[in-house]
């Protein structure tokens, strides 16, 4: 399902085109979304999404969750992550699995400046990891219920454990296209950047772990890139968790294994509800039971009826059938 749904072409010809916003996250930072309004947007709830490692707002889920989440009556925020969809010019830095900081940036812009009220986020793989560690930031008070609801699809909760599964002779492909892409991203980097980064390491890098020890780390003030795993890993902090959170991931997830869904600390917290279904692969879980209703793909559905159960203003949705 993983490369199913990869290389599969979707059309959403019923979604509006988007409207790109760009957001100052730091003093150094500045991070694309696009975005789906509709015509008042304060009447209406919002979706943030979060996507994975070397992803953007182009990926196949985002623009799937975006089609079903506006047809439910959201806003929709599509972000980028810092230098990722062709914004490497846009910020000094680089980005790193638990730069939740960002998207908390954006929450607080978008309700101080556009008077929003009730915004969900549903992150994938490292963007999942994202979003657990945003929710835990927040702990029980929450930015003045502006933040209603989480999901986490895929998300890569033990950093550790995802890029030692990684480094599975049967993931080879997945590395490889992660450090082709990795590599091509500091190389537009170094020239948006002139003289700021030293690309000299990267003709050593041939996996995930060693670029990370290269450039990830280092460039973050972690130790290394096991310090750096650790720190970043949202399972080490979802014991912080207070809102409605839901965790999706599938048993026969290549790099994302299941067994870090089965720790105490996730499974004792009452406001966290976990899905771990027999396949679905890396945020793929697409069913072959299509109706005029559904698509089939069942973690976009999932997080949309998730994040329409949760804040004032889900009676105003119009969840689709087949999303409920």
């Amino acid at each position: 399902m993983t490369l199913y749904t990869w290389g599969r072409p979707r059309y959403f010809p019923e979604l509006p085109p988007p409207t790109p916003r760009y957001f100052d996250v730091a003093s150094d930072a500045r991070v694309l979304a696009h975005c789906h309004w509709h015509a008042v947007p304060r009447r209406h709830p919002t979706l943030m999404a979060l996507h994975g490692l070397e992803g953007s707002v182009d990926a196949h889920y985002m623009r799937g969750l975006a089609d079903k989440s506006f047809r439910a009556g959201f806003n929709v925020v599509l972000l980028n992550q810092r230098n990722c969809g062709g914004t490497e010019h846009l910020s000094a830095g680089l980005y790193h699995s638990g730069l939740s900081a960002d998207p908390a940036a954006v929450i607080r812009e978008l309700s101080e400046v556009d008077g929003l009220t009730q915004i969900a986020v549903v992150g994938y793989s490292l963007g999942g990891n994202v979003a657990l560690r945003l929710a835990a930031d927040y702990g029980p008070k929450g930015p003045a219920n502006i933040l209603v609801a989480v999901c986490a699809v895929s998300p890569t909760m033990d950093l550790a454990a995802c890029v030692e599964a990684l480094e599975r002779r049967r993931n080879v492909l997945y590395e490889l296209n992660f450090v082709r892409n990795l590599k091509g991203r500091m190389k537009r980097k170094a020239r948006a950047w002139p003289g700021r980064f030293d690309l000299e390491p990267l003709r050593r890098v041939s996996t995930v772990r060693q670029f990370d020890e290269a450039f990830t780390a280092p460039h973050h003030g972690f130790r290394d890139a096991d310090d750096y795993y650790h720190q970043a890993s949202s399972l080490r902090v979802v014991a912080a968790i207070h809102m409605p959170t839901l965790v999706l991931s599938a048993h026969d997830d290549p790099f994302v294994p299941p067994e870090q869904f089965n720790a105490p600390e996730l499974r004792n917290n009452p406001a966290v509800t976990v899905i771990v279904t027999r396949y679905g692969g890396h945020c793929g879980f697409v069913s072959e039971k299509k109706t005029p209703a559904s698509d089939g793909y069942w973690a976009e559905e999932t997080a949309v009826s998730f994040a329409a159960q949760h804040g004032s203003l889900r009676a105003q949705l119009k969840c689709p059938e087949g999303l409920a």
